[in-house]
């Protein structure tokens, strides 16, 4: 055989066993390339960056601890009698589903540990996205090229909402039932299709012999699967667009400061799951989290006081709650050619969770046509920056936060020893004036920090020492800040208000007028940064009496 003919030998050989399988791998998968290129990703070190890691690994310890459950847990609704070790529930007749999430929480090795683990985990998965998504939202992170991964997010979301409350439902307890009889109302009070629609999700009448088994396909498959699916289009687009950043000297749209991925962080995010892997734990450990043998087994028949879902869910229960069945001599319920329309469940069941997730979907493209902002944005805004963004999304917090403490609203009464009707009223009120007063005083407090940085920045910090200068004035003493301080408190934009412009026709259109009065509405109230002009005067005149004569002029236009 020629030499010609001969394949070359390879440039390196590895010299241990799992070097050479390494290799192996490598030549056929292309793996290092990837490696390579995702190891020296770049990203900024922050601590409320950490929210969607907390997210990522609640959901791999909800998959850890999930299969470990699907190995004892049965979803049937056929009927036996319980013969486990809880001895008050001794006898009595159940669903599979339920004995079998006894067996779990009494008979199974480390079952209730498990099964707390994945309770306070899914608990933390739901809130880490809430808490994250807020974040995003604020600091407008969702800008350009970002929208889509906002909408992966909100979508991710409502799939942890979904995957929270199938897997709340699977025990057929009291608490549980009482949740799905609640859906099942919200189904029936759908116009025309609506008592169909419940008749297949239950498997007949409700409570039926087929929605656990229903749910616990949802729960264990579909919904995960989505979820997943989620998680890595999100992750895929924080790497195609490079991570946020928080304003600071050096940073802007072209870079991001920080340390790479591999060895910084990759060392980093081991540390971190295993401290939220631990607090996940000790919760387990030493707080007992839905203790369904207190509820006993699903019976249509009676609805336990006290009772409410996990948080997540609590904002429909608070609407559904706040609701009025009447309004004088009004009614909310009509028979329209045959089919009762029950509005008193329909519209609080739909329209504010409609009205919230929409807006959410929506509002990466809303502001950017009320401000024409069409560039990209990989710079974070800080809150008090965008007063009308932040007061905005104040307000929707505030909004969901009435309605959740609505879900409640028969144990603040009785803990706190008033009247359920007068809550009720308080809450009815805070629904509609809630948000308005968060709006004004968010934006208020907002533009009132803006002002101190900007004093701050021409004046310096305060100090607290007085001094009597040679012809008598006391003045304070201010101490200047450092450049990276000064860059925060003045590195940012402040657009003003987008007048209506005629298109090229020369026409105004409706839509743009609409436009322009957005954005008036938007950017009328701004503190405007200080100039370099101002800060030079303001530096070389320790009194400073120019600049504090017409600051509020320039500051605050109209």
């Amino acid at each position: 055989m020629s030499a010609a003919s001969r394949a070359e030998a390879p440039a390196f050989v590895a010299k241990t066993k799992v070097g050479r399988i390494t290799d192996f791998v490598d030549e056929r998968v292309g793996g290092s390339g990837i490696l390579r290129e995702f190891g020296r990703k770049v990203f900024p070190d922050h601590w409320s960056f950490m929210f969607g890691e907390v997210a990522l690994y609640s959901f791999v310890i909800l998959l850890l601890s999930g299969t470990f459950l699907t190995f004892f847990f049965d979803p049937s609704m056929a009927e036996t009698h319980y013969d486990g070790s809880y001895l008050p529930l001794k006898n009595v007749e159940m669903s599979v589903a339920y004995s079998t999430s006894l067996d779990i929480s009494f008979d199974v090795r480390g079952g209730l540990f498990m099964r707390q683990v994945h309770h306070w985990a899914a608990l933390l998965f739901v809130a880490s996205i809430a808490v994250h998504m807020l974040r995003v939202f604020f600091t407008g992170a969702f800008r350009k090229p970002r929208e889509m991964n906002w909408v992966v997010g909100s979508v991710l979301l409502i799939l942890a909402m979904a995957a929270g409350f199938t897997g709340y439902s699977l025990p057929d307890d009291l608490l549980s039932g009482n949740g799905l009889r609640i859906i099942d109302g919200v189904m029936k009070a759908i116009p025309v299709v609506g008592t169909y629609i419940s008749f297949f999700f239950f498997g007949g009448e409700f409570p039926g012999t087929a929605v656990i088994g229903r749910l616990y396909m949802l729960h264990i498959l579909l919904v995960p699967a989505l979820i997943l699916l989620m998680i890595v289009l999100h992750l895929f687009m924080v790497v195609v667009h490079k991570h946020t950043q928080y304003p600071g000297p050096g940073r802007n749209d072209g870079n991001v400061v920080g340390y790479p991925l591999g060895p910084v962080y990759a060392a980093k995010a081991g540390g971190f799951f295993f401290i939220v892997f631990g607090v996940i734990a000790l919760m387990a450990g030493f707080f007992t989290i839905n203790p369904i043998w207190n509820y006993g087994p699903y019976d249509p028949s009676p609805v336990s006081a006290g009772t409410q879902p996990d948080w997540y869910i609590g904002f429909v229960d608070g609407a559904l709650r706040l609701m009025p069945g009447v309004i004088g001599d009004f009614q909310f319920e009509y028979v329209v050619f045959g089919y009762t329309l029950t509005l008193n469940v329909l519209l609080p069941a739909l329209v504010p969770a409609g009205i919230l997730f929409t807006v959410m979907f929506m509002y990466p493209w809303i502001e950017s046509w009320i401000t024409k902002d069409t560039r990209e944005h990989h710079v974070l805004d800080r809150p008090r920056n965008a007063p009308t963004r932040t007061a905005i999304g104040v307000a929707g917090f505030v909004w969901y936060c009435v309605m959740w403490a609505a879900a409640g609203s028969d144990l603040i009464a009785t803990h706190f020893r008033v009247s359920l009707n007068d809550v009720t009223y308080w809450l009815r009120a805070l629904f509609f004036i809630g948000p308005v007063i968060a709006f004004m005083v968010a934006k208020r407090v907002a533009l009132a920090l803006q002002r101190k940085d900007r004093e701050i920045a021409l004046h310096g910090r305060e100090t607290g020492r007085i001094v009597r200068l040679p012809h008598g004035e006391f003045i304070e003493v201010h101490a200047p800040l450092d450049e990276y301080k000064r860059y925060k408190l003045v590195g940012f934009e402040s657009p003003a208000p987008l007048p209506a412009v005629a298109n090229d026709h020369g026409i105004v259109t409706r839509k743009e007028k609409q436009r322009a009065f957005l954005s008036k509405w938007f950017f009328e109230d701004r503190v405007a940064p200080a100039t370099p002009a101002e800060l030079e005067a303001a530096h070389g005149h320790p009194a400073h009496p120019a600049v504090e004569a017409g600051q509020e002029s320039k500051s605050l236009s109209h």
